[in-house]
C-alpha cells in the first residue's frame, strides 16, 4: 500500500543540506520509501520559495553551494502542487480557524485534500488544525 505524505520545508531542507540538522535518519528513511515507490511525497509550490530563503538566510550558502542544493531540490521525488482557487480558500479557512499563518496552513490544506499525513518539525503551529493528521518528524514511524 502506498502512503501519502505532505512534507514541509523543514523536511525538504534536510535532504538538501544536512549541516546542523536533526533526525536525518528519519528523513533518509522517508526518502528511501519514496524512491522505492511505497510513499508519495507532496508539498505546496510555496516550498520552493521557502527553500531558497532558508538556503540564503538560514544556511547562509554562497551562490555556488546554493546552486547545488537548488538543483537537487528540483530532482527530488516530491510532487509540488500549484495552488488553485479552491485550495486557496481551504488554506485560508484552516489558517483562520487554527490561528496560524497562511503559509503553515498551505501544508495542512494539502494533507486534507490528499488524505495524507503532514510530517513537520513545526508541530507547534501546524499541529493545531483539527481533523488533519499531523506528525512531528521525531515521532514519525516509517
Amino acid at each position: 500500500m502506498t502512503s501519502k505524505i505532505v512534507v514541509d520545508t523543514s523536511i525538504i531542507i534536510k535532504w538538501l543540506n544536512k549541516t546542523n540538522e536533526q533526525h536525518i535518519e528519519k528523513t533518509d528513511k522517508l526518502m528511501e520509501s519514496a524512491l522505492a515507490g511505497t510513499t508519495v511525497l507532496i508539498a505546496p509550490e510555496l516550498s520552493k520559495y521557502e527553500i531558497g530563503n532558508v538556503l540564503l538566510t538560514g544556511k547562509k550558502l554562497n551562490p555556488r553551494e546554493a546552486n547545488v542544493s537548488l538543483g537537487t531540490s528540483y530532482s527530488l521525488p516530491v510532487t509540488f502542487i500549484t495552488e488553485s482557487e479552491d485550495l486557496a480558500k481551504e488554506t485560508f479557512k484552516i489558517a483562520y480557524k487554527s490561528n496560524i499563518t497562511y503559509y503553515d496552513a498551505s501544508f495542512l490544506s494539502l494533507a486534507k485534500k490528499y488524505k495524507a499525513t503532514l510530517v513537520t518539525e513545526n508541530i507547534k503551529h501546524q499541529g493545531r488544525a483539527k481533523g488533519i493528521k499531523t506528525t512531528a518528524l521525531k515521532d514519525y514511524k516509517i
